[in-house]
Parts: C-alpha cells; structure tokens; sequence
C-alpha cells in the first residue's frame, strides 16, 4: 500500500513538471534584446516609451534593464495613456515628470502632445517602445506607437520595437478597417477591430504602408506561436490599464467595449469582472441569457446575474444582466457577442431603445470605435445583427491575406 501511494506521488510528480515542460517560456523582446548584450542600442542616446507592463520574465522593469546596463545610456522616458507608472485613469491628462527612481525626465505621449515634438526628440538617437498591448485597434497603446513612428521619420530618429506576444493570439481578426472621416486615437489606423498581429508585426506593416516610413528595426520574440492563448506563453500578465488586470481581460476587452462607449448598461467597469458582463436596472437576467442562450452562438455560454457596481454606470444599483462565458475561445466571434447582447434587450424591452435614450453625444465616440458610422446604421435599422454583420466582416480575409505579409512567427 505504501509503495502504491508512493508510486501516485511519483507519477503526480511527473505530470506536473511535464506539464511545466510543455508550457512555453517565450522569451519577449527585451530579454532577446539583453542577451544580445544591447548591441543595436550601444553608442546611442536612448528614448524609452514604456508603462508597468514592459518588464521581463522575473518582473524586471524594462527602464530598470536599460538603466542598469552599462552599455546603455538611456537618456530620457515617454508614457502613453495611463503613464509611464502606470498610475493615470483611463482619459485623465497625464503630465511631463521626472521619474523619482532614476531621475529621468518623463515626457506623455497622452493628451496634447500625443506625437513627440522636436524638443522632445533632440535628446535622443533612438527610441525604443516596450509595450505589453491586448490585439484591438481602441485600445490606444498602439495609436502611440504610430506617433512615435512618425516623429521618428520627422527627425531623423531611429525606432526599435521590442515586440510581445498578442494575448489574442495571431489568428483572431475581425471588424471592417477605419475609413475615411473616422480616424481618431482610438481607430488610428485602417485597421480591423481584432488586428491578429503583435505590436512588431503591426509595425513593420504600418510602416511598409507609410507614405514616409521611418528607420524600423523589430526586435523578434522567442518562442510565441500565433496559437498560443496568454496562458500558454509562460509569461505573468502585469496590469495593462486600470480595467483590464488579468491575461483573461484582454479577451473580454472586445466582447463589450463597443457598447460600453454609450454609458447605458454597465459593462463590469465598476464591478470584479471588466467587460465580462452587460447588466441593467430594466433587464431580468435569466429571461436575457435563456433568448441569448438560444441563439447557440459558437463558444459562448452566457449565465444570469444579479451584481451591484461600486462605481461607474449604475453605481451602487441593484442590476440584472448576464455574463458572457467563452467556452471555446477559438468558435468564438469576439466582436459580435454584444451585438446579439443588444439585439435580445431591445427584442425583449423595446421601450429601452437604445438609440434613442443613450447620450447622443456618444454616438460620435460609438463610430469612431467601429471605425465607421454604418454599424451604427445597419443595426439601428432593426436591432438585428444580421443586419450589419456582412459590413463589419468584409475587410477581414483581405487584411488576413496582406497582413500576413509581414508575419515574423
């Protein structure tokens, strides 16, 4: 009996560490970069545009490897949206600084002066952009990067991409490109919703695309695959913004977020589960998520909730809604999930309509999101997705096929 348990112990002992085996550590750009010993960067005065998700495997602050590396002289810091610290709410001005760790001035990149100016510029020779992003075209991260890009063609400057895994993988892409008359900072680029590209990737397409591309150099990860999930890369998921603090959040972002631009349901901002939820004061959740269940939408389960947000839309309200289950990440059309959310609330509670009671000053922030006013057009008509779904997916295999162009894994 005893070499028996002993045996289980033995074999449990193996599955686990099999189990560590076959998860991969991918190596991030900063950590190849290191081991290179900073050679691209050696003799240069270095820019910096990073936040609090920038580090390597150990949690080692990208501005501290730099700072710390004798080779390195690391000159000055750009923040995006949130800070450099990471300390700034979503939308809130973010100032110039010094940051009280290394003395370093720190210049925002959010807000006014969202492309650095030639001052900002001088005191450098190359920039490098180390930036942990969630693979959708709003979140803002990204629209810096293209700044940086162009300031860094303007004068003169070279750009170095330390480039991370997308947490959606390399394969989700949906939503139409950003047209004319809708470019903004949250849709900077004529892009899909869900780009399906790591932040180099994106790059070196954006800049084949450029009228005047800059002086570009990616550095490649180590080990990603475009199938891999967050959870199979090995890596800790360090806070991205305020509302998404979890790997599993990035995958959530896309589910909600378009509808969250109106401020009329809670979406989980303000809950324990950002975007993973749309409630309100009028709806009856189980009657919500027994009409969403029958849809049989591929990889989503949604189940009945009753939840009181802290803050935001509904604050301190007692809300029905559901929350939004992916059962299978891969059926799953991300995107879509919460126009069939909206579909069914205004099937089941007509005098709610959407369009009509929400803040129509929203309905300018709502389009630029979606990258164009048709959405808005085409499911208004109804509250039918099957209205617009043929407009929000006609980019995607063409982009699949020219993005693809400039795939590094």
């Amino acid at each position: 009996m005893k070499n028996m348990k002993t045996n289980k112990w033995i074999m449990a002992a193996v599955l686990l560490m099999s189990a560590m085996t076959t998860m991969a550590q991918v190596k991030t750009g900063i950590e190849v970069l290191r081991e290179r010993n900073f050679d691209i960067l050696q003799g240069k005065r270095v820019g910096l545009c990073t936040n609090p998700t920038g580090v390597d495997h150990k949690l080692v602050s990208t501005i501290d490897i730099l700072w710390q590396a004798e080779n390195v002289n690391l000159v000055a810091l750009y923040g995006p949206e949130h800070g450099v610290r990471g300390n700034i709410y979503a939308g809130d001005h973010v100032d110039n600084d010094v940051d009280p760790k290394t003395g370093l001035k720190m210049y925002s990149l959010y807000g006014k002066t969202s492309k650095p100016t030639q001052e900002m510029m001088d005191e450098i020779d190359v920039m490098v952009y180390d930036i942990q992003d969630i693979g959708c075209r709003s979140y803002t991260y990204i629209s810096t990067m293209g700044n940086l890009m162009e300031a860094c063609q303007t004068y003169g400057k070279e750009l170095v991409v330390l480039d991370r895994p997308n947490p959606l993988g390399g394969e989700k892409i949906e939503g139409c490109l950003v047209e004319e008359g809708f470019v903004s900072f949250v849709s900077r680029f004529a892009i899909p919703y869900l780009y399906g590209q790591t932040p180099g990737e994106l790059a070196l397409y954006l800049n084949a695309k450029a009228e005047n591309p800059c002086q570009l150099t990616v550095v490649e990860m180590q080990g990603w695959t475009r199938d891999m999930t967050w959870d199979e890369t090995g890596l800790e998921w360090i806070v991205a913004s305020p509302h998404v603090p979890h790997g599993r959040t990035a995958i959530y972002y896309p589910v909600t977020g378009i509808f969250g631009e109106f401020y009329y349901i809670n979406i989980g901002v303000g809950y324990t589960m950002p975007f993973e939820v749309m409630g309100a004061p009028w709806v009856n959740a189980d009657s919500l998520a027994t009409a969403l269940n029958a849809l049989e939408l591929p990889g989503v389960i949604f189940r009945p909730l009753h939840y009181k947000p802290y803050y935001s839309v509904f604050k301190g309200e007692n809300i029905q809604g559901v929350q939004v289950h992916i059962v299978d990440y891969q059926k799953a059309a991300l995107s879509e999930i919460q126009f069939y959310v909206v579909q069914e609330m205004m099937r089941l509670w007509p005098e709610h309509d959407w369009f009509t009671h929400c803040d129509q000053k929203r309905f300018g922030m709502f389009n630029k999101v979606c990258g164009t006013d048709q959405i808005k057009e085409l499911f208004g008509q109804r509250y039918r997705w099957e209205d617009a779904k043929a407009y929000w997916d006609k980019d995607v295999e063409a982009y699949r096929e020219e993005s693809s162009k400039f795939y590094l894994y």
